[in-house]
């Protein structure tokens, strides 16, 4: 019994040490059964999170022209390791898209309408899939709850960790409160990973540039509402895009500019005007 007190100690003082220095508890094996998880949770959560179902080949599309060409980014080192697939979410009034552990990318209808090149579209899923190779959730979970987790497992008190832990954490999307940090970082590998495709590579601001053009980045719409609580500062991530860009001698481009690596047209015509 003394034995297992201490070893119990001792594991309290590690995750207590890792939390501190920002050491991630979970392994890559536990990055995938999460995400398969929250897939689930989302999949069966249909009044809060309706999957599209109109025409399939936007879908297709983005998946096809957009998400697998960023992929093959040599700098995306995960993709033989992790899950990775998108989803569209059925819901016009939200302008967002979100990452779970895993591989797991939803972009929300409203998102898709709302952007205008595929581009802008392509900046968004590499700063999305940044998330994940960079294991911003499972950082903020060990955070959080890495002592409670840890030590249940260590003990072989709790076997259904994953599943419990995604349950838990899927009612309030905790996940997706991601820090000024993680957000910074995760715009900066958005620009490494499109170096490497078709895409204009600094396209991950034109999201940010429209929404100020229009006046939205302080509205109170419940849909803005939803991004801005979960990707804070986008006006200031704009000029450190600029700075980024600048600095790698690449061309300052804007959401209205046209030309090589915009690709204006094939978007309104194989993803905006298809989803209605």
């Amino acid at each position: 019994m003394k034995n297992k007190r201490i070893k119990s100690l001792l594991i309290v003082l590690v995750i207590f040490a890792a939390c501190s220095t920002g050491i991630n508890l979970y392994t890559d094996r536990d990055e995938v059964s999460l995400g398969m998880q929250f897939d689930k949770e989302i999949r069966s959560n249909t009044k809060e999170y309706p999957i599209y179902k109109g025409d399939p080949s936007v879908k297709e599309y983005i998946d096809k022209n957009i998400f697998q060409e960023i992929l093959n980014s040599p700098d995306i080192k995960k993709k033989s390791i992790y899950n990775y697939q998108m989803e569209i979410i059925q819901n016009d009034t939200v302008l967002n898209a979100f990452a779970v552990p895993g591989g797991y990318v939803y972009l929300y209808t409203g998102l898709l309408s709302y952007l205008d090149s595929e581009a802008a579209l392509a900046g968004v899923i590499g700063h999305e899939i940044a998330h994940v190779e960079r294991r911003h959730a499972t950082q903020r979970i060990t955070a959080a709850y890495g002592i409670q987790m840890v030590l249940s497992v260590a003990l072989g008190s709790n076997p259904a960790q994953i599943a419990e832990l995604a349950a838990n954490l899927f009612a309030g999307l905790a996940l997706l409160a991601n820090s000024r940090s993680d957000e910074d970082e995760s715009d900066q590998y958005s620009i490494n990973y499109l170096k490497s495709t078709r895409f204009y590579p600094g396209s991950v601001k034109f999201f940010f540039e429209k929404m100020r053009e229009d006046g939205k980045v302080s509205s109170g719409s419940s849909g803005l509402a939803t991004f801005l609580s979960t990707h804070p500062d986008p006006v200031a991530r704009i000029g450190s895009t600029e700075k980024r860009l600048r600095e790698s001698g690449i061309e300052i481009k804007n959401y209205k500019s046209s030309g090589d690596g915009i690709f204006r047209e094939e978007y309104i015509k194989n993803v905006r005007d298809k989803l209605h």
